[in-house]
């Protein structure tokens, strides 16, 4: 029973430390999230060059997509999935996409000693064929980046509001 109430004590020490703000959100954090977060849709989305995505995920990574539900549990297994998707779209099998932040929309918040959130909203438009400059989809990004000495490596996706476009089946 002591050992409980102490656990409790512990646990409960920083709220009753009273209010204190987050960390502050500086100017290059953000600069160097909208770069990683490019590197990473240039990647998927343009040059398929999977064997730079090492470098931008986290071992740990994890993603979550309202469509599919938890469909990635390791950076491994993401890079995986990428490298099938754009050996379909080679062969024609799968659409290519564009994707577009929307403007005004992403926001950045500090995660103190471990990395930040990146929040949004983003849209996809079809490359080629009868999709090619279509508005596909629209929705909304939570990511976790964590920066690892220095680095900054995606470690949660969180990918939801997908809303279709009603011109496209």
């Amino acid at each position: 029973m002591i050992k409980a109430l102490f656990l409790v004590a512990l646990l409960a020490a920083p709220v009753f430390a009273g209010p204190r703000e987050g960390p502050a959100t500086d100017a290059a954090t953000v600069k160097a999230l909208e770069a990683r977060d490019a590197e990473l849709f240039d990647i998927i989305f343009n040059s398929c060059d999977t064997a730079k995505l090492p470098g931008l995920i986290a071992d740990d990574f994890e993603f979550y997509h309202d469509k599919d539900g938890l469909s990635s549990t390791s950076g491994a297994q993401f890079i995986a999935g990428i490298t099938a998707t754009c050996a379909r779209q080679r062969t024609g099998e799968d659409y290519r996409a564009r994707r577009e932040i929307v403007p005004g929309s992403v926001q950045v918040y500090m995660l103190n000693n471990y990395g930040a959130i990146q929040t949004g909203q983003h849209r996809f438009y079809g490359v080629g064929g009868k999709l090619d400059g279509k508005l596909i989809e629209t929705a909304t990004f939570f990511d976790v980046w964590k920066n690892e000495a220095g680095r900054w490596k995606l470690a949660r996706v969180f990918s939801y509001g997908h809303a279709l476009d009603a011109g496209v089946k």
